[in-house]
Order: C-alpha cells, then structure tokens, then sequence
C-alpha cells in the first residue's frame, strides 16, 4: 500500500473513537492486527493491538506507545497504522490484561 499520499492525523485526533478498530500494517507492510482499545489521548496514549487470530478470535492484545505508530487517513477517509514492528515481534510482546 503505497501510504505517501496518506493524510497524518494530529494528536488531538488520537482518540478512542478515531483509532478503535483501525488495521495496523507493519514493517513489511503486511497486516499485523488492528487497533482494539486505547489507553489516554493525543501523544501519551497506548495502543492495544490484537496481533493474529481470526476476526478478532484468537488474537493476542499487546500495549504499544502511540509514538511507535504512525495514524493517517486514506483516500477514502479510513484511518490505518503503519509501524516498524514486523506481526512475529508483536507476537514476542508479553499479553497485555486490563
């Protein structure tokens, strides 16, 4: 996916309702999992990512810093990630439990 024309969102637009359920795509631009909750807003939250499974069975949620994600819109107004974590080092990360 080519995400050079992709708008970046702004901090304030780091919010639980923009983020829940966007895809997460990784260092190889692969899907690695999507977005299931975030803790706080704008610049200091973390990311919960479900990292594999099958529509959302089965997956691993794994915390992560918004910093290490990159939030943009696409041409079509869906918000998506990208990261440098590859879905096997999501994976490695330890379970994240509320």
């Amino acid at each position: 996916m080519d995400h050079s024309n992709h708008i970046r969102l702004r901090s304030d637009e780091l919010t639980p309702s923009n983020l829940e359920g966007a895809t997460v795509y990784g260092a190889d631009d692969d899907k690695v999992g999507s977005v299931d909750h975030v803790h706080g807003v704008g610049s200091a939250a973390a990311i919960v990512i479900d990292v594999g499974g099958f529509l959302g069975i089965g997956a691993k949620p794994v915390s992560v810093p918004v910093a290490d994600l990159d939030f943009m819109r696409d041409e079509d107004g869906d918000i998506h990630a990208v990261t440098a974590w590859t879905k096997d080092q999501l994976k490695a990360m330890p379970e994240h439990r509320d």
